[in-house]
C-alpha cells in the first residue's frame, strides 16, 4: 500500500469513527481531556498498524479494541490521585431540567453498578453503537454469549431502576 493511499485509508476512519470512539472513551474515563488523548493514543496505533487492517469491515470492532486496550495500559503505567468529589456523573449539556439531570444520573449509577460482564457489552451497544458482532470481536467472545449478556444487562439495569423509582412514586412532585 502506497503512503498516499495509507493516508486516504487513515483518514477515512478517522473521519467516520472519531466521534463514536470519543463517547465510548468518555463513557470509560468521564474527563473530556483523557477521553480525547485515548481517541488520539487510540488513531496514532491504529496508523502504525494500519496495514494489519485486511477487512474494512472490521474497522469499529479494531479500534474499538485498540481503545479498550489504551484505557487499560493508562491504569498500568499511572497511580490516579483520587479525591473526595464524587466523578461518575457524566453531564448532558442539553438537558434544562434538573429532573432529567438526576433521572440521567441514576441510570449511569445503576449502569456502572453492573458486573463488569453484562456493563461493558451494554456500554459498546448503547454508547458505542456497537452491532452484537462487533462487541463479540471486540471482547473475544461469542455472539450468542454477548447477546445473552446484552438480554441479562437490560434485565438488571430496569429491575434496578424500578427499584430505585418505588420509593419517589408517593413522594410529592415540585
Amino acid at each position: 500500500m502506497g503512503m498516499a493511499d495509507k493516508q486516504k485509508r487513515y483518514e477515512a476512519l478517522v473521519q467516520v469513527y472519531h466521534k463514536e470512539l470519543y463517547r465510548f472513551a468518555y463513557w470509560l474515563c468521564k474527563d473530556p481531556s483523557v477521553a480525547e488523548d485515548l481517541v488520539q493514543e487510540t488513531f496514532l496505533r491504529a496508523w502504525r498498524s494500519l496495514d494489519s487492517l485486511v477487512d474494512q469491515n472490521a474497522a469499529k470492532s479494531w479500534l474499538f479494541t485498540i481503545l479498550r486496550r489504551e484505557n487499560a495500559r493508562r491504569f498500568e503505567r499511572k497511580q490516579f490521585d483520587y479525591s473526595d468529589v464524587e466523578q461518575d456523573t457524566l453531564y448532558d449539556e442539553r438537558s434544562t431540567s434538573l429532573d432529567d439531570e438526576m433521572e440521567m444520573t441514576v441510570v449511569q449509577r445503576r449502569i456502572m453498578e453492573l458486573a463488569q460482564e453484562y456493563r461493558e457489552p451494554l456500554i459498546l451497544q448503547v454508547i458505542g453503537g456497537c452491532s452484537g458482532d462487533e462487541i463479540a470481536q471486540i471482547l473475544g467472545l461469542n455472539k450468542n454469549t454477548v447477546m445473552t449478556r446484552l438480554y441479562r444487562a437490560r434485565n438488571q439495569l430496569k429491575s434496578a431502576l424500578t427499584r430505585t423509582t418505588e420509593p419517589m412514586k408517593g413522594a410529592p412532585n415540585g
